[in-house]
């Protein structure tokens, strides 16, 4: 039987314990520089320095020096489209308030003149089309043409850009943007914090009958994209399918009627990329570094595509969190909590540089370690101090003895030095299932 002094040191050292995880939390979501205080604006914080990649050089520093004048709040779409498409790039700052809906009006409000999905399904069903041939050549006035004549709509509609300088911050505890796609496109110093995405519904995915074996619906418009561009801090937002998951959509052609495409995508050279906690879940593919592995991309993809997370907490999602190819990627301090439909966490794709240390992994049983890592090229990697299911794991060496056809190499070839204070891999869960997400900014 236990004595009572060693039953009052173990308390004690669990005590002390806890005691460490909440001053490294409050530490760490504070995200100031020592000796330093923060406005009280959240809208005017910056990204600390040595905070990721997206600190690397000048720093990410967003709208937070904007004029009055350029600091804008909005609670509907119409608002939020015309703040960020005021001239100039000087500093702006957009507050949202309440729940902004892109989509407000539903799926019919974009349908072309003559569009109609059981025609649609009728004429490119398998029995009627086949598989061997896609849709690029229907004319306009098939239904796949008239499809097209809806998505472009839809596209219109719900892809706005971002212009560099710029601040884009949820107010309160229930802000977000919902059925949007932020287009973070080919500018620099940008940051979008404490908002709830909602994912972007294709409101009409192409069936494409060449699509593998069997065809595939093929869905557009991420939650955000970060393309070609410089200096982007992306924290404690949430990023959800909410009431539209995967689970709930239907099949056709014995295919999923896929609605969703990536909640978060780095790509086309983009670079200095920070994402913070955040809350990624209920997702299928989810984020994405690098988005082919052609010559024609990779030329603008190599020695680029530097990104790092950190205390996000990535929760029932399927696969790619992230998925990367080129990149130095630093992935550290993150919560993976699996679901029943997980098929893997990273992806190693062609000449990727990834390094995963001191992680935590819930996975329901049945599910093995191996599959956190997914060899899709031959790429080395640095697996460190991680820890499944309450133990420290080798990922990279059981994912070796249980997949050998499909051998992982060691040793990323670089070293990260742009990090925050890091917790020991048993600290993460706490903290981060307390500290990420929409709602939590400190």
């Amino acid at each position: 039987m236990e004595s009572r002094t060693m039953h009052l040191r173990r308390i004690g050292l669990l005590a002390g314990c806890t005691a460490l995880v909440l001053t490294l939390t409050a530490a760490a979501t504070a995200q100031a520089r020592p000796g330093h205080h923060p406005p009280r604006d959240a809208a005017r914080h910056t990204l600390p320095a040595k905070d990721g990649w997206a600190s690397a050089g000048a720093g990410t520093t967003g709208g937070a020096a904007a004029e009055a004048a350029r600091v804008f709040t909005v609670t509907d779409w119409d608002g939020f489209r015309a703040a960020l498409a005021v001239e100039g790039t000087a500093p702006r700052i957009i507050k949202v308030k309440g729940t902004v809906d892109a989509v407000a009006e539903g799926c019919d409000a974009f349908a072309a003149p003559g569009y109609d999905f059981d025609a649609y399904l009728e004429k490119y069903s398998p029995e009627n089309w086949g598989r061997e041939t896609d849709l690029s050549a229907e004319p306009d006035e098939s239904p796949e043409g008239l499809r097209r004549a809806s998505a472009a709509r839809q596209d219109l509609a719900v892809k706005v850009e971002v212009p560099s300088n710029t601040t884009i911050i949820g107010v309160g505890r229930d802000a977000g943007l919902k059925g949007a796609s932020l287009q973070i496109k080919g500018v620099d110093n940008v940051i979008v914090r404490n908002l709830t995405f909602e994912s972007p519904v294709d409101c009409f995915p192409q069936w494409d009958p060449t699509d593998g074996d069997t065809g595939n619906w093929n869905s557009e418009y991420d939650s955000a994209v970060v393309y070609g561009s410089t200096h982007v801090w992306l924290d404690h937002n949430t990023f959800t399918d909410g009431d539209h998951p995967d689970s709930a959509a239907p099949t056709y052609f014995g295919m999923l009627y896929q609605q969703h495409d990536g909640q978060l995508d780095v790509v086309r050279g983009a670079d200095f990329v920070t994402a913070s906690w955040n809350v990624f879940t209920e997702h299928d593919k989810t984020i994405l570094i690098g988005n082919s592995d052609s010559e024609s991309t990779a030329a603008g993809d190599r020695g680029h595509l530097k990104v790092t997370f950190h205390h996000n907490l990535f929760k029932n999602l399927v696969e790619r969190a992230p998925r990367v190819r080129f990149g130095q990627v630093d992935v550290y301090n993150n919560h993976f909590v699996a679901g029943e439909d997980y098929a893997y966490s990273f992806g190693v794709g062609k000449e990727s540089q990834l390094v995963a240390e001191h992680n935590a992994f819930t996975l329901p049983d049945g599910v093995s370690a191996a599959n956190v890592l997914k060899r899709w090229n031959d790429a080395p990697l640095t697996a460190a101090h991680n820890r499944v299911n309450g133990r420290t794991v080798d990922l990279i060496a059981v994912h070796n003895a249980e997949i050998p056809e499909k051998t992982l190499r060691s040793g990323a070839g670089w070293t990260p030095s742009l990090r925050t204070k890091v917790l020991p891999a048993w600290a993460v869960p706490f903290a981060v299932d307390h500290g990420a997400g929409a709602g939590r900014l400190r």
